[in-house]
C-alpha cells in the first residue's frame, strides 16, 4: 500500500481505515526491524557481588561495539548495544532479560557471567526464542540445562577440569580437597573435577562449601584433611581475598599445593594480596601477560580495552581486568556478526539460519577473536579454546603449560546434541 492509497482509505473512514492502518503499521515495523540498527542485549553484572567482573564485561562489549560500528557495522547496519544490570541476582537477572528482549527489542543476548543468573536466564531466553551467549562457567548452561538457544564461546567447569585436572594430578598430587562457595559454580567444579581425579585413580574428599556471606573462613579451612596434597579452591571477589589471605596465615601452602582456576583471582592483582597468592597454580582462559600470547591481535585488544601488558591493570587506575572472562563479551559480538552476515539474517524470522551458522562456527585468531582461534562446537554449543596453566611467581602469571583447543576437545566429548532440537 502506498502512502497516497492509505490516505484515501483513511479519509473514507470506517473499519477499512482501521484495518489499513494496522496493516501499514505492521509492514513499517517489519521494514524497520529488517533495515534499522541490530540490537544486541548485554545482560551484565554492573552491581552486586560480580560488579568487579561486570565492569570489564561492560567495557569490553562497549569497545567491541565501537570497533564494529567504525568498520561498517553488521551487514552494513549499525550495532546498537542495550545493557541491563542483573544486579548479580538470579531473580532480578531473569526480569532484566525479559526487559532486554521485550522493551529494548534485543534480537540476541550476550549474557551473564554469574552462573546463578545465567541458569535462571536460559529458560527465559528459550521461552522467548532468543539466542543467549552465556559467559559464566557452570557446565549446565551448555549441558543438562542447555537448549538450542544457549551458546558459550568460553570454557565451562567440564572443560576446565579436562584442561587442567590431569596435569595437576600428575604434577601436584593425587589426594584432593575442594573448597568453594555454596553456589552453582562451585558445585559444578566439584562434580566435574571429582569425576576426572577419581577416573585417574586419585582420591577426592567431601567438598567444603562456604556460605556466600562468610567473612571468617578459618572454621572451614580447619576442616581440610591433613593428608590433602592438592587444595582446589573456587572463590571469587571478596571471598577470594579472604581465602588467599587466611589460608596463607594458616600456612596451608607449606603442606599442600594450591590449585585453582582464573575466576578465583579475576580482577585481583597478586601484588595487592601481599604474597598470599604466591605459588598458586591457576588455569587461565587468556594469559594475563602478553608475552605468553605475543601477537598483534592481543596487543591491539589490550590497547583498546585499556590495560597494560603485564598485570592487566587499567590505564589510569588500579582496577585489574577480569581478563580470562571479559574477552567473551567482546568476542560474542564478533561471533554474532559473523553468523548474521554468513546466514543473511535480517530479522527475528531469520533466527533459524543464524543459529545454524553459529553451530560449528569457526573463528580465526584476529582482532575480533583476540583470545585465539576457536570453534563453537555444533553439538553442545561449547567453545573449544586454548587454555593455559600458570603459576603466580613474583606477583606475575607465568605460563607453565599451554593446553591447546584440540587437546581439550579430545578430553571432553559432547554429552548433548542441541542441534537436533526443533526451533
Amino acid at each position: 500500500m502506498t502512502r497516497r492509497s492509505f490516505l484515501e482509505v483513511a479519509l473514507a473512514g470506517g473499519a477499512a481505515a482501521s484495518g489499513a492502518y494496522i496493516s501499514l503499521a505492521r509492514d513499517m515495523s517489519a521494514f524497520a526491524q529488517a533495515s534499522g540498527p541490530i540490537v544486541i542485549g548485554h545482560h551484565c553484572e554492573l552491581t552486586g557481588g560480580f560488579a568487579s567482573w561486570g565492569y570489564w564485561h561492560n567495557k569490553a562489549a562497549l569497545a567491541a561495539t565501537k570497533v564494529i560500528n567504525e568498520s561498517g557495522g553488521i551487514a552494513g547496519r549499525k550495532l546498537e548495544l542495550a545493557t541491563e544490570d542483573t544486579e548479580s541476582n538470579p531473580a532480578a537477572g531473569a526480569r532484566k532479560l525479559r526487559a532486554l528482549i521485550q522493551r529494548n527489542r534485543a534480537s540476541f543476548i550476550t549474557g551473564s557471567v554469574h552462573s546463578g543468573v545465567m541458569l535462571a536466564s536460559i529458560p527465559v531466553a528459550t521461552e522467548m526464542k532468543t539466542v543467549y551467549f552465556s559467559t559464566g562457567e557452570a557446565t549446565e548452561a551448555t549441558g543438562e540445562r542447555g537448549t538450542r538457544y544457549s551458546f558459550r564461546t568460553g570454557t565451562d567447569t567440564y572443560g576446565l577440569a579436562a584442561a587442567g585436572a590431569p596435569w595437576a594430578y600428575a604434577n601436584l598430587g593425587k589426594t584432593w580437597t575442594i573448597i568453594s562457595p555454596d553456589y552453582a559454580w562451585g558445585h559444578s567444579h566439584y562434580k566435574e573435577h571429582k569425576a576426572v581425579i577419581e577416573k585417574l585413580g586419585g582420591k577426592v574428599y567431601d567438598p567444603i562449601y562456604v556460605p556466600l556471606d562468610a567473612k571468617d573462613l578459618v572454621p572451614y579451612l580447619a576442616r581440610i584433611p591433613q593428608d590433602t596434597e592438592v587444595l582446589f579452591s573456587v572463590f571469587f571477589g571478596a571471598l577470594s581475598i579472604a581465602f588467599y589471605t587466611q589460608a596463607k596465615s594458616m600456612g596451608l601452602e607449606k603442606t599442600m599445593r594450591m590449585y585453582s582456576v582464573s575466576g578465583t583471582i579475576e580482577a585481583i592483582a597478586p601484588a595487592d594480596l601481599k604474597g598470599a597468592a604466591e605459588g598458586v597454580y591457576i588455569v587461565e582462559n587468556f594469559p594475563r601477560m602478553l608475552k605468553y600470547k605475543d601477537d598483534e591481535f592481543h596487543k591491539a585488544y589490550n590497547k583498546l580495552i585499556g590495560t597494560d601488558d603485564v598485570h592487566a591493570r587499567e590505564t589510569g587506575s588500579d582496577k585489574v581486568n577480569a581478563k580470562s572472562h571479559s574477552w567473551q563479551s567482546w568476542e560474542n559480538l564478533f561471533a554474532l556478526k559473523q553468523a548474521i552476515e554468513a546466514s543473511g539474517w535480517k530479522q527475528k524470522s531469520d533466527d533459524k539460519g543464524a543459529i545454524e551458522a553459529l553451530e560449528g562456527l569457526k573463528m580465526a585468531n584476529s582482532l575480533g577473536f583476540a583470545q585465539g582461534a576457536k570453534t563453537l562446537r555444533k553439538e553442545d554449543h561449547s567453545g573449544m579454546i586454548d587454555c593455559y596453566i600458570s603459576r603466580i611467581e613474583n606477583d606475575e602469571f607465568h605460563v607453565k603449560k599451554k593446553v591447546s583447543k584440540e587437546e581439550m576437545a579430545s578430553m571432553l566429548p559432547p554429552r548433548y546434541d542441541f542441534s537436533k532440537q526443533p526451533l
